[in-house]
Parts: C-alpha cells; structure tokens; sequence
C-alpha cells in the first residue's frame, strides 16, 4: 500500500517549508546590520541632553565645544565648534565656527598636548517653549583631554532639569 501523502509533489513542498523555516529561524539569529554610528566615524567628543523632569531626551538645544587652548601654531585664539541635540538628545556631529581654523575636530582632537575644553548647552529656548520658568538658561562643563588620553573617546552627557543638571564622562 502506497502513502498518499508521500507524493514527489509533497515532498517538494515539505522541502521548500522546511526550508522557509530554517530560514526564517537563521534570519532571526543573525545580529540585525547596526546603522548607528561606528567608533571610527563618529567625533572623538560627544554629548547628549537628557530631560529629567519629562524622562525624555532634550531635543533641537543648541551646542557649543570650544577647545580654549589650542595649538598656537593653529589659532591664537579658541577654536569652536557647533552642534545641535537630535532627536535622540545627541549631537552627532560638530560643524567648525572659528574663522582661523577649518579643521573638523578629529584633526584638532589628535593635536598633541593637554587640551581644555567646554560644552555650552543653550537650554533657554528649550525651557521656555516647555513653558518653564528655568533657573538656567545655559549649561557649561568644563573638561581637559589629557594628551595621554587621545586614543579614547570622551561622552560627555548632561541630565537637565529646570532647576539643576548633573554630567559625567560615559563611555
């Protein structure tokens, strides 16, 4: 007695199902593609704002990194750079705004010698279009990226609230 069942017509289709399944199942396991930024693309120094009081990142703030002393060579004068927080509070990117210097911040960055910086958050507008009534209407932290300290990255976020903020150097 043969098996209706085991047909060549249905053995092709339990191959091909069987098949769609360890697809399926080997698609599942493999890691997703990252679209994040990688180590080597991303600025040697980042930031992101945190909105404490509403538990959400702070959005559209505008950022300042200054380097205060750079390389004479360089600039006489401090060298600036511009950012804005993203949706997801962080500055991905920092635009040069000094006039004696177009260098993006990598290349400033791997200058040699102790470097003294400071991260200005314009928090005014932010707070006023929550309709908050802020005791501060700018952040500013200071930091020094020792030259021993040029093959790391520096994170440096900042947990806003109207009333008071708190930083540290993440990773």
């Amino acid at each position: 007695m043969t098996n209706p069942t085991n047909t060549p017509a249905t053995t092709a289709t339990t191959t091909t199902t069987t098949t769609s399944r360890l697809t399926a199942i080997t698609q599942h396991l493999t890691p997703p593609t990252l679209t994040m930024s990688t180590p080597a693309t991303r600025p040697p120094i980042t930031t992101h704002a945190l909105d404490t009081s509403a538990g959400r990142p702070a959005t559209s703030i505008p950022v300042t990194l200054t380097l205060h002393n750079p390389p004479s060579t360089l600039s006489p004068n401090e060298l600036v750079f511009k950012g804005e927080t993203n949706s997801d509070g962080r500055v991905t990117f920092w635009t040069p705004s000094s006039p004696f210097s177009a260098d993006g911040l990598d290349v400033v960055f791997k200058r040699g010698g102790d470097q003294k910086y400071s991260l200005r958050f314009d928090v005014e507008e932010y707070w006023n279009q929550k309709g908050v009534k802020a005791f501060m209407n700018e952040v500013v932290l200071s930091f020094v990226v020792r030259d021993c300290q040029k093959s790391e990255h520096f994170h440096v976020p900042v947990l806003l609230g109207p009333f008071g903020f708190t930083t540290y150097r993440g990773s």
